[in-house]
């Protein structure tokens, strides 16, 4: 049997790599809430002790710019990560099942208007099984189109 891919740390990982592994996993985490909401709690109780200033306010503003700048680009690094493991995990079903079309492992490197195409003629696929009295998956009824 095979050792899961999580096993092993893959060697061609920088040490940056790693690093936005580790802080992605901990800002999405239960503790890293915790931290923005007591600093925001703290930020709000300070205000009067600052006389609601200008530099208080301008503080807060500028904390939060950037957490948000950085965020954007973990969050899609992240989500790019998970898209090209998706499309992984996808493309090793549709090379195992006999009689599916391995014309559609690339399928991301497709243009908009072919994948539109591909996608009218799996409608149609459907709406033949349909006519054919075929059972859809969960018993569902197919849209109307």
């Amino acid at each position: 049997m095979e050792r899961a891919a999580t096993d092993r740390r893959d060697p061609s990982d920088t040490k940056a790599e790693r690093l936005a592994q580790a802080i992605s996993r901990f800002t999405g985490s239960t503790a890293a809430f915790g931290i923005a909401l007591a600093t925001v709690l703290a930020w709000g109780v300070s205000g009067p002790v600052f006389g609601y200033s200008d530099t208080w306010q301008l503080v807060m503003n500028t904390v939060s710019s950037i957490a948000t700048f950085l965020m954007v680009f973990l969050i899609q690094r992240a989500q790019n990560k998970d898209a090209l493991a998706m499309h992984v995990k996808l493309n090793e079903i549709i090379k195992a099942i006999e009689g599916a079309s391995n014309h559609i492992v690339n399928a991301e490197g497709l243009s908009e208007a072919t994948l539109s195409r591909l996608q009218e003629s799996y409608q149609r696929v459907a709406q033949n099984a349909a006519r054919r009295g075929e059972p859809s998956p969960a018993g569902e009824r197919p849209a109307e189109p």
